[in-house]
């Protein structure tokens, strides 16, 4: 099967980007499923019930998250009734919604979908991720052969250690969170996928997805000031996935980069 997996969405010109070339990329690809982080698609910041149904109902199967889940407070009201919609795993017991989900294909083909967030310079810090893992697929996935991580995390050698960690054990190893695509994308010994960071879904002329005024008013002069998406040309940057259906074991992954105008590639 083939898995496509969308990093960071942010803002207008991330939801736009990937709407206007979705379609286009599923009849050239034939994907299976589609994931994508969304945890910045409502302004940059968060997301809201109107994103969260905009997405599913334009050929997305399941959205995953970060630290910024809960930066549009709608989320705590209706993400325990969208099990689609996923907050890290590792967030403490009794925290709205789960980090877990398993999806079908169309031919009936379960795929677990697990988002856990790393410890490294993040915020807030949550349960160790590792541990977190384990105990969920000894849990809830010991006999389904196919699962896809998304490891929100900063620091790419915590990422590497999550993918050297589960080798063997889950299909693909998924980095999302610094908004940068990383180019160390391969398959680990085990047979799972792995790549440090797709990258995000949004305006690339930009500081990460925000626009430069802002975010260089606080490096330079050390002032604060509100951060705004950047509105320019979008940018879709994602990994593709080949999965054997019978083992969970992947066969290849590659980048993919959609730009406004501009061609895939």
């Amino acid at each position: 099967m083939k898995i496509l997996f969308v990093g960071d969405v942010v803002g207008k010109p991330g939801r736009r980007v990937l709407f206007a070339n979705l379609d286009d990329l599923q009849t050239q690809h034939g994907f299976d499923l589609v994931i994508v982080n969304a945890e910045n698609a409502a302004g940059g910041f968060g997301v809201t019930r109107k994103i969260v149904d905009e997405f599913l109902s334009r050929g997305v199967d399941v959205l995953t998250s970060g630290n910024h889940i809960w930066d549009k407070r709608e989320a705590l009201d209706f993400i325990d009734e969208e099990p689609r919609l996923l907050r890290p795993h590792n967030y403490p017991p009794g925290t709205p919604g789960s980090g877990w989900h398993v999806a079908h294909t169309e031919k009936g083909i379960p795929v677990g979908i697990l988002n856990i967030m790393g410890t490294v310079f993040m915020q807030p810090t949550l349960g160790c991720p590792f541990r977190c893992a384990d105990q969920l697929l000894q849990d809830s996935a010991e006999e389904l052969p196919t699962v896809i991580v998304d490891f929100h995390a900063e620091a790419t050698s915590e990422k590497v250690a999550m993918g050297w960690h589960l080798d063997g054990r889950v299909s693909a190893v998924l980095g999302s969170h610094t908004h940068v695509p990383t180019a160390d994308e391969r398959i680990l010994p085990g047979g799972t996928a792995y790549i440090s960071d797709v990258g995000m879904t949004g305006c690339y002329d930009s500081i990460i997805g925000m626009d430069t005024a802002g975010v260089l008013k606080r490096f330079v002069h050390k002032l604060p000031d509100r951060f705004a998406v950047a509105q320019g040309m979008g940018t879709l940057c994602g990994a593709i996935v080949t999965v054997d259906d019978a083992s969970g074991r992947s066969i290849h992954i590659e980048r993919v980069t959609v730009t406004e105008g501009g061609g895939q590639s």
